[in-house]
């Protein structure tokens, strides 16, 4: 994970014996590449470990609550993870005529599975997780997710999603890529290759189905380090691809999300809103018809390098972005 590090009041790190009578506070800090780290001040550090497969922590900060950190890589916070995961849930089952099931690649913390069973039409959700000790400590800590894992719409297996959807029969109307980023020595670039989407992924999607991933940075600096290709890949794989991005305050930047069918995403503002009103419960608190507009028209920077983008993810050509994994015995989710 990122490191742990005490400063004094000036700025400077100090060690935490010696500190005679001055205030020092507890700080994580992530690098985000070669020259830039992000800082968050820490109340205090509930949960920290390697399971299997990645390093783990949960850590409570002051300024975004909760932040759950997968292999030196802040995944989300109790503050702004909305963003985030009504992002990649509701595009994706708004534009679906009747989304009655669903599958997470991944997703441990809930989250994901949280704003899918809030559509009315869901009648069966399966989240595959490869790491049980993620969800496990998630259930424990994340109390805004705890319905969701008890909700009898839910399935949830522990288990390699590549796996889990080569060997099952199940078709579905939306498959959800809620995985960790690629990194290298992580768990799961695998499961951002053409290969994967084109043999495994996609013949699991009933007619008419959608499959939606989170696709990394997004910003008019970081979109080429994985945001373009994964773009770029799944249109060699599906006939209409859609990407679009939002800004997250904890991440320092834009972050990215792709969705992609055969069939065409012709559903408008107001029939996106109308969506929203009949078959989500509660109200949320970032997406609606409007923003999704605002969030599919990408910078000319970012439009101009999606449309020259050449390069297929495949095992042999990965990109990753910055950091890397703790390489434990599987590299997939």
């Amino acid at each position: 994970m990122g490191d742990l590090k005490s400063f004094g009041e000036n700025g400077n790190e100090v060690s935490d014996v010696g500190f005679e009578g001055r205030r020092k506070s507890c700080w994580y800090e992530e690098e985000l590449d070669q020259h830039l780290k992000l800082c968050f001040a820490l109340n205090r550090i509930l949960h920290t470990g390697a399971s299997q497969y990645q390093d783990i922590a949960l850590l409570d900060t002051k300024a975004f609550g909760k932040v759950l950190v997968i292999d030196g890589k802040l995944q989300s916070t109790e503050i702004d993870e909305f963003i985030y995961h009504e992002s990649l849930v509701h595009p994706a089952l708004l534009h679906h005529h009747n989304p009655k099931t669903i599958f997470i690649m991944g997703g441990g913390e809930g989250s994901t599975a949280r704003e899918i069973l809030r559509h009315t039409t869901v009648e069966k959700v399966v989240m595959c997780d490869i790491d049980e000790e993620v969800v496990g400590f998630c259930k424990s800590y994340l109390l805004m997710n705890k319905a969701a894992f008890f909700d009898p719409r839910l399935r949830l297996v522990i288990s390699d999603a590549r796996a889990e959807l080569e060997n099952c029969v199940e078709k579905f109307d939306v498959i959800i890529g809620d995985l960790a980023d690629p990194i290298e020595g992580g768990p799961c670039y695998q499961l951002y290759t053409k290969s994967f989407y084109e043999s495994t992924l996609k013949p699991r999607l009933n007619e008419g189905g959608i499959f939606v991933t989170q696709a990394g940075p997004a910003g008019v600096f970081s979109h080429t380090e994985v945001f373009s290709c994964v773009y770029n890949t799944l249109k060699h794989v599906f006939k209409y691809v859609v990407p679009y991005s939002a800004h997250i305050p904890s991440y320092a930047d834009v972050w990215g999300w792709v969705m992609a069918s055969d069939s065409p995403f012709t559903v408008d503002v107001a029939e996106l809103d109308e969506r929203i009103t009949h078959r989500i419960v509660g109200e949320n608190r970032y997406f609606d018809g409007e923003t999704f507009a605002s969030d599919s028209k990408l910078s000319k920077a970012v439009r101009k390098s999606l449309a020259e983008e050449t390069q297929v993810y495949t095992e042999g050509t990965a990109k990753f972005i910055y950091g890397h994994g703790t390489g434990h015995k599987s590299h997939q989710a």
